[in-house]
């Protein structure tokens, strides 16, 4: 790889001093580094600067400084041109990062070495129809979120699995996460957590108005449609827990899954289960202070 896109969250500490050592480690072994043009020039580095457009469409990698928001962003951008990811953890410890900053320089120069696999994960798409139209289509990697706004009132959401019906929902809502997604907001309405490397979808209801309405497993090659019959109120149709969607009373949310791959670099050999017991164990202790 001597192509690189470098995608940086100008809010986290001492990022900038990060982003020109290692803009200045590649360009010493003959790397080629680009950095959207708007964030180049606010770290005062515009030489680098190029058009978004561009970033995406031509980088081999892009390496990501920040956190899983910031990643999540990333990976939606680069769905299309299907770009691998790595991630450079600048803040507590994230599921999707690969790399700590004190071993950045070591661990990126294991890539330009070759020594890395890619792993792929499942991505979700959302289409919304509108009086049978579509108004709206995104792809996101952890979760589609369909919830009520700050009424509190409950929202109505008849749902269907390939034309088989399933629930009529009175709730706050309902999340269609993927197994990336489960540890987000998914685990936090009661979902089961899930190993990223199975390919399925959850159907998590939030906060429902009955006692028998559960999280449901279902195969990747299903189709979800949810009906919106509330007629009052803001509701909306959140990707990621990022890009939101403003609803209507019968719009039909379609969701399933994308044909785009979300690909991370991995090479540290840092599995799943390890990444998810110092994250359990980070909350705990942050909880008991």
């Amino acid at each position: 790889m001597k192509k690189f896109g470098l995608v940086v969250n100008l809010n986290k500490n001492e990022v900038q001093r990060l982003v020109e050592q290692i803009a200045r480690w590649l360009e010493e072994r003959g790397c080629e580094v680009m950095i959207k043009e708007d964030t180049a020039s606010a770290i005062g580095l515009s030489r680098l600067g190029v058009p978004q457009e561009q970033l995406f469409g031509q980088a081999e990698c892009v390496i990501v400084f920040g956190g899983d928001g910031t990643m999540l962003w990333t990976a939606r951008k680069v769905a299309k041109a299907g770009t691998p990811l790595i991630g450079i953890n600048m803040g507590h410890l994230g599921f999707l990062t690969e790399i700590d900053v004190p071993e950045a320089l070591a661990d990126l120069g294991k890539i330009l070495d070759g020594q890395y696999h890619v792993e792929e994960r499942m991505m979700l798409e959302a289409s919304v129809y509108r009086d049978g139209s579509l108004v709206e289509n995104s792809v996101g990697l952890n979760d589609v979120v369909i919830s009520k706004g700050a009424i509190a009132r409950l929202i109505r959401l008849e749902t269907h699995v390939d034309d088989n019906f399933v629930n009529k929902y009175h709730g706050d809502g309902l999340i269609i996460a993927s197994p990336t997604g489960s540890t987000a907001y998914s685990l936090s309405a009661g979902g089961p957590l899930v190993s990223p490397d199975h390919d399925l979808l959850l159907l998590t209801p939030i906060c429902p108005h009955s006692l028998w309405a559960r999280p449901v497993v279902i195969t990747p090659e299903s189709e979800i449609k949810v009906a919106l019959l509330s007629d009052g109120g803001a509701v909306t149709l959140t990707m990621d827990g990022q890009y939101v969607f403003s609803l209507r009373q019968y719009d039909e949310i379609v969701v399933r899954r994308a044909h785009q791959k979300a690909k991370f670099l991995r090479i540290t050999g840092r599995n799943f289960f390890e990444v998810l017991r110092k994250k359990m164990k980070e909350e705990g202790d942050r909880n008991s202070v």
